[in-house]
């Protein structure tokens, strides 16, 4: 037979085995609209069927909450009847987890600033507060500036105002003693061989100024801060930094401990590594990294990988500001050279055509001389 012929044969065969494997009350009419029955197939109960498609419902509902809630909750409010709706299928459903459920409900009910935290309830009021852009703050140092900053220095000046403005808008920073000791130390570093000094300060107080501090203010706390651990050793400031008597440096580690939320900032470690400075600490970077490991984890008791990693950095930028020194004093030292080398050449130039002149003046009187002879 042909080939169409035995397919033919098989799918016969295998229709009569089928009916005859169920009973003849399951061999039923095809399939109809508003049938719970198919032909060929037992039937399935009602109740199975609507319980199948009540849960299919809500597991469809449950996975659109899902996909929507994240992008809807970013433009509109959910109400209170569709969060309450989402939260009853998602808990009565088998299909999820009362975790999972939990955390989906909460996405869909998120609300800045009024979580159920020790964090949210100190700091939730601020929520939706107008924030200055670093485009704002660098837009009035420019402005408080009046003038261009060099070349050499105006990406370091830009990265500054940066940071610093960052460090200041946000709701943990609190100001002390050691941080504006750390700042002041900063600007004289980058700006201590600026070409012109005048320039400089400018620099400074419109650094300060444009970032909401008082630069009065700083420059008092950094001298007071200075002043203490002048002459100190190192096991005094760690004693100090434990909270031990009623030092400046005390207070400062006292209120670090007691504040959950403290913020650490670079200048904060900048400020004790000038305190290092002060007590003989070898300005070294991986003397100061151990250093600033025992001040910060066993003394302070606050994380102290960021402080040993700027404390790194620090060290390298100082190298290149260093190397900077080095380069503009041998330039300077180069165009001293050729400006005397000018007025050299210039001395001697002045010193020939000098001589010159002496010399026909010379034969100007020789000639006159010679001339009155002959007349006589």
């Amino acid at each position: 037979l042909p080939l169409h012929a035995h397919v033919t044969a098989h799918k016969v065969s295998n229709t009569a085995d089928t009916r005859k494997s169920f009973p003849p009350a399951a061999r039923r009419e095809p399939f109809h609209a508003g049938s719970n029955r198919v032909s060929g197939a037992i039937p399935l109960p009602s109740t199975l069927l609507s319980c199948t498609a009540k849960y299919t419902m809500k597991f469809s509902t449950a996975i659109s909450l899902a996909l929507v809630a994240g992008p809807a909750a970013a433009f509109t409010a959910s109400s209170a009847s569709r969060r309450a709706a989402s939260a009853l299928s998602m808990g009565d459903s088998p299909f999820f987890s009362s975790d999972i459920a939990k955390a989906l409900d909460k996405e869909i009910e998120y609300s800045p600033g009024k979580a159920d935290t020790e964090f949210a309830r100190k700091y939730g009021h601020l929520a939706g507060a107008d924030v200055r852009t670093v485009g704002e703050a660098f837009t009035q140092f420019t402005d408080i500036l009046g003038t261009p900053v060099n070349a050499l220095y105006k990406g370091i000046c830009t990265d500054l105002v940066g940071s610093l403005h960052l460090i200041m808008v946000n709701a943990r920073f609190q100001r002390d003693p050691v941080f504006s000791l750390g700042l002041v130390a900063a600007l004289d570093l980058v700006l201590k061989n600026y070409p012109e000094q005048d320039t400089a300060k400018r620099i400074k107080s419109a650094m300060i100024t444009s970032v909401g501090l008082d630069e009065a203010e700083v420059d008092a706390e950094a001298a007071k801060m200075e002043a203490w651990a002048q002459g100190k050793s190192k096991e005094e400031i760690a004693s100090a930094l434990k909270g031990e008597g009623d030092s400046m440096l005390a207070e400062v580690a006292k209120s670090v401990k007691g504040d959950e939320w403290w913020m650490y900032s670079r200048f904060f470690g900048i400020g004790l590594i000038k305190m290092m400075d002060m007590a003989g600490v070898e300005q070294d970077m991986s003397v100061a990294y151990d250093v600033m490991e025992e001040w910060m984890g066993k003394c302070l008791e606050k994380p102290f990988y960021t402080a040993c990693s700027d404390s790194d950095l620090y060290f390298k930028q100082k190298g290149k500001l260093d190397m900077m020194e080095t380069m503009m004093k041998e330039i300077e030292i180069r165009e001293k050279k050729r400006m005397a080398d000018r007025l050299e050449a210039k001395a001697e130039m002045a010193l020939k055509a000098a001589e010159k002149d002496e010399k026909l003046q010379e034969q100007v009187d020789a000639e006159a001389a010679a001339k009155e002879k002959v007349e006589a």
